[in-house]
């Protein structure tokens, strides 16, 4: 009997836990996501990982984009007292996927019954999200007839949880797509960068009469910032980071009438166009300016330690939106302009890193160059040398303090 008792106190808790139910509600005010009958605003991280930090932070609730290792996912946020929303991977015509190829789509809708019935009752589970971007590149509006049709069996299936789709950006002619082809829809997932400063008032104009969230937000995407006269996009400091996702966190939050919250992307680390872009994290784990913003805005409380900011980054008394052009082996003059609140001591870390040519769309996997010359040292330098062969690369900069904060900015040049 003992061991029968021990046996049954060894198994998780939310083994025999039912699932909390979730709804979205209109108000005179608006729309509001209730969780057990409470308000919940949504602050979120796109990303599974450093899950500790995200509670810590002030968040409450991470974002997937697959059902991949969800219950061990969920299993985890749980123990934390965070939710998830559960993404349900849609392939993506862009990838081959025919969506007026009926067994395809009747097996991706068989699959995904198994995935709802298997997760449904988790008590860490907030909504689903079916598809991630299956409008970027498409031409087959049959894709629409097939969420409709994911969201309506879940919805049979799970009364409990609310269901999105997720698009890329907002255009008038998908809202009335879905309007028309997905009416089991309860809220529209918007990823959106640069253009998020007009979400608000342009989902109202577009028809959309049901809630929204904004399902990723960040810097300025790859796409849509200044480029150099060769063509490659120049990327902000992360200090002109941390200037933006202030501005854009007070815009979503501004809008209390149709927004149910957010979800920051990338609450973790990855190549996409070069390795700083788009991660809150840094591949060695560390933090810059734009995680003290968040921290604010989560939280309400500033952090313990800053990160370091850099206010100015030169090279040969250009900045990275002259475009500059060298010789092979010429002199490159570095000035820099850094600031730490806590006038820590600082490490500087210099790496030249050809430009990219593995660049895909919407997130897929890439394949990070190497560098050709890298340095760290205590103080700043000066000077160094361009490469010996001719071509496109950029210049890195991570300074970095003694409590694991960061300041970063990469400069694109040309060897001639």
């Amino acid at each position: 009997m003992k061991n029968l008792i021990l046996l049954f106190c060894l198994i998780p808790f939310f083994c025999f836990s039912q699932a909390i139910p979730v709804e979205i509600i209109s108000t005179p005010n608006g729309f509001e996501l209730l969780r057990d009958g409470k308000p919940y605003y949504i602050k979120g991280v796109g990303g599974s990982t450093n899950l500790e930090r995200a509670k810590e932070y002030g968040a409450n609730s991470l974002r997937t984009w697959s059902a991949e290792g969800a219950k061990e996912i969920l299993d985890k946020a749980h123990s934390l007292g965070l939710t998830v929303c559960v993404g349900l991977w849609a392939q993506h015509e862009r990838h081959g996927f025919d969506y007026s190829n009926k067994v395809a789509t009747d097996l991706q809708l068989k699959a995904f019954k198994r995935t709802i019935d298997e997760l449904k009752d988790h008590p860490a589970l907030l909504m689903w999200a079916v598809g991630n971007e299956v409008d970027l590149f498409y031409s087959n509006f049959d894709v629409w007839k097939h969420i409709e049709d994911i969201a309506k069996m879940i919805k049979e299936k799970d009364p409990n949880h609310p269901v999105i789709t997720v698009t890329a950006g907002l255009d008038v002619a998908e809202v009335k797509l879905i309007k028309k082809y997905a009416p089991s829809i309860d809220a529209l997932g918007i990823n959106t960068y640069g253009g998020i400063y007009h979400i608000a008032e342009s989902i109202v104009s577009y028809g959309w009469d049901k809630p929204y969230m904004i399902t990723e937000w960040g810097p300025n995407g790859h796409w849509e910032s200044p480029n150099t006269k060769w063509n490659v996009p120049i990327e902000q400091t992360s200090t002109e980071k941390a200037k933006s996702y202030r501005e854009r966190y007070d815009i979503i939050a501004a809008d209390k009438t149709n927004c149910l919250g957010s979800y920051v992307f990338l609450w973790g680390q990855k190549q996409e166009t070069s390795a700083t872009w788009y991660g809150l994290f840094l591949e060695d784990g560390r933090e810059t300016a734009v995680m003290d913003v968040l921290i604010e805005k989560w939280s309400g409380k500033l952090p313990l330690n800053f990160a370091p900011n850099i206010y100015s980054f030169k090279i040969n008394d250009k900045t990275a939106y002259e475009s500059l052009e060298c010789e092979k082996k010429s002199t490159l003059n570095i000035q820099i302009d850094i600031i730490d609140k806590e006038n820590e001591k600082l490490q500087y870390q210099y790496s030249i890193i050809p430009e990219s040519t593995d660049i895909k769309s919407g997130g897929d996997k890439e394949i990070a160059p190497k560098s050709v010359w890298s340095e760290t040292t205590s103080k700043a330098i000066n000077k160094i040398n361009s490469p010996s062969k001719s071509g496109k690369y950029r210049l890195f900069l991570q300074v970095s303090d003694d409590n694991g904060n960061a300041a970063t900015a990469n400069f694109p040049f040309r060897v001639l």
